[in-house]
């Protein structure tokens, strides 16, 4: 079929430290501030939401081959490996490498269309032997890449495209060694000095232009935003008690961490838990009632919202740290 089986990686798993000073539970059980609106926001459990899987199923459905791979660059991923079109190809944290097996099926081939066995040569500089295929329970033959099945994505529409990258948490786009796609991390500059005390929570080093203010959005309502004016998030899979951020390595990249915020700078803001997060790079990041904080790399301006939302785990904050899920 034209590629070799390859051998297999297992995928790691990472832990998150706790903030220095412990956080206590609040009663925000659910950390909703509304539910979402109308049946048309239901997302399924791959990342998308329900009707956006329903109609990928023309244009995005049908296993192809992926031909000629290629290790393409993009600026917040470092190389990332495409098909012979440009496409970007992922893999699903929900699979198995070793021994591969797919758990992507039904709705979710609609939204991840597999990458069929056969008809691939490896990159140039990718090691052939990276490259396998698996069996799927309706008896076709899937494309592996270092144990793990690889995918599409129906809504990247051209090459170059990573629309897919970090969605649900779940889905990464490959690197041409199989593992998840990251750009090298730039030496971290020596922190600045800690806050005097009344600063940011548990001593996390404050940057010099960090800040939080509440802004207003017609829909969202009140929402906390940085000192840039760009929206804060904060990620469904993340946990208050113990104080975890879910979101690591390529995840970082798409989603970055809000610094640690001088309590003097923080605007409006329920300071209740306000704390700052050691987190296992060595970084802190700032957090509202005890959740971790974010800012998104697909909003370019001030104001912006697109990544309210996202794959069904990505949400604005109210002042006091809740989870805004309107529509």
């Amino acid at each position: 079929m034209g590629m070799k089986r390859g051998t297999t990686f297992a995928a790691a798993a990472i832990v998150v430290a706790l903030a220095a000073t412990a956080c206590g539970p609040s009663d925000d059980k659910a950390a909703d501030t509304t539910q979402p609106a109308g049946a048309a926001s239901a997302q399924d459990p791959y990342g998308a939401p329900v009707a956006d899987a329903a109609a990928g199923a023309g244009a995005g459905a049908g296993a192809k081959p992926a031909g000629q791979l290629a290790a393409a660059a993009d600026a917040q991923l470092g190389q990332v490996l495409t098909d012979g079109s440009g496409l970007t190809l992922y893999r699903f944290d929900k699979d198995v490498a070793k021994p591969p097996k797919s758990n992507c099926e039904g709705d979710c081939e609609k939204t991840w269309p597999v990458v069929s066995a056969g008809d691939v040569t490896a990159a140039a500089g990718m090691d052939p032997a990276l490259l396998g295929e698996v069996e799927r329970t309706d008896g076709s033959k899937q494309l592996t890449v270092a144990g793990w099945p690889a995918y599409r994505f129906n809504k990247d529409t051209k090459a170059g495209d990573v629309n897919g990258q970090g969605v649900g948490g779940v889905w990464f786009a490959f690197g041409p060694d199989g593992k998840k796609a990251a750009k090298a991390a730039a030496a971290a500059p020596a922190p600045a000095p800690a806050p005097e005390e009344g600063g940011a929570g548990a001593g996390g080093a404050v940057e010099a232009d960090a800040a939080l203010a509440v802004a207003n959005d017609p829909k969202l309502g009140d929402h906390i935003v940085d000192g840039k004016g760009m929206t804060v998030y904060r990620f469904k899979p993340d946990t208050q008690w113990p104080m975890v951020s879910k979101c690591e390595g390529a995840c970082l990249e798409k989603w970055p961490a809000v610094p640690p915020v001088d309590k003097a700078n923080a605007k409006g803001i329920i300071e209740k838990n306000y704390r700052v997060l050691d987190r296992p790079d060595g970084k802190k990041q700032q957090s509202v009632d005890c959740w971790p904080v974010y800012t998104f790399s697909g909003d370019k301006k001030a104001g912006d919202t697109n990544g309210q939302g996202v794959g069904g785990t990505w949400y604005a904050v109210s002042p006091d740290g809740k989870l805004i899920t309107v529509k």
